[in-house]
């Protein structure tokens, strides 16, 4: 058996082989380079026909994550990090192509949990959290075995989790955890502070869009406003992962994203500031780990939920 697996992110596109036991045979990437609509679609397609016209694989499924809501009653996408995609009927496009070879959609916070539980940091575990904090923030959650989707596909979303009491403008489009604490928010945040502060003239004081390494990387050189933000985002992070705690008793939290990355030392301190605010029975349970997978996570995930459709499927599945 193998599974062809695509994460689509909003600059690129991972594509993967696996077999089915989460072996990866084949992985490679490829920028977007500013690609919008159906071009995006198009790339997807170009690579389903070159697997599917070697010998070399024998696709028997396919999986594809994206960057925003799957609706399976439509077979469209919303991706706002995608021009174009506000209801995109992907899994039409590409049915053209992939003919009688089924294919399954998912969203990018499903798939990474779904990876980490398969071939990750949280393997075997059916009470677990993946908090991806990058660009944007999401999380996917597993409750019991299987990934909480909520009414309308949105559980997870939790960039919009209030955790301020002061509303900002800024929320709107963001959401009040995202505006802040996501790669991109730490961004703002230094920017905020420096309009704050105008005597600060430190490493961060910069015309170059910063980045969360630059932010991390400036506090290790001692900067005062760069451990200042990164001591807000702990902060930020823990509450957060405080309230999943909570509300969710998870066996494992695990943090991924480009964020973490650079951010992985700072996960104890997350895990000391998640301390002080949950339930304390649940925080005392719960491990907090750094994803084994990083950024392949998402492709594993993208197998994994094509994998499992495809064995409710086939019972000569192996």
């Amino acid at each position: 058996m193998a599974i062809l697996s695509f994460d689509l992110g909003g600059t690129k596109l991972a594509i993967a082989i696996f077999d089915a036991h989460g072996n990866c045979l084949l992985k490679q990437q490829q920028p977007l380079a500013g690609s919008r609509g159906i071009s995006v679609s198009q790339l997807m397609a170009d690579h389903i026909r070159q697997f599917l016209a070697t010998d070399r694989f024998v696709i028997d499924v396919i999986g594809v994550a994206v960057p925003g809501m799957y609706d399976a009653k439509s077979g469209t996408v919303w991706a706002p990090n995608i021009d174009g995609w506000t209801a995109y009927p992907l899994m039409a496009e590409l049915q053209l192509v992939a003919g009688h070879i089924p294919i399954v959609i998912d969203n990018d916070r499903a798939c990474c949990i779904l990876g980490e539980t398969w071939k990750g940091s949280a393997t075997g575990c059916k009470d677990a959290i993946f908090l991806t904090i990058g660009t944007g923030i999401g999380a996917g959650i597993m409750v019991d075995g299987h990934v909480l989707r909520g009414v309308n596909q949105t559980a997870g979303a939790i960039g919009w989790m209030a955790l301020n009491d002061k509303f900002e403008d800024l929320y709107e489009r963001y959401g009040c955890f995202e505006a802040y604490g996501s790669g991109d928010g730490m961004a703002r945040l230094v920017q905020k502070r420096i309009a704050e502060q105008p005597g600060y003239n430190g490493i961060l004081d910069k015309s170059e869009v910063l980045t969360a390494s630059d932010v991390f990387a400036a506090a290790l050189k001692e900067d005062a406003l760069a451990i200042q933000v990164v001591a807000i985002c702990i902060g930020l992070w823990g509450r957060a992962a405080a309230n999943l705690v909570s509300l969710l008793n998870p066996d494992q939290i695990i943090f991924g994203g480009g964020v973490f990355g650079p951010g992985v030392d700072y996960i104890p301190a997350i895990k000391k500031e998640a301390d002080r605010w949950a339930q304390p029975l649940g925080t005392a349970h719960v491990q907090f780990k750094a994803s084994a997978l990083a950024g392949d996570a998402c492709l594993y995930g993208a197998a994994r939920s094509a994998a499992l459709f495809y064995q409710q499927n086939n019972h000569d599945y192996a």
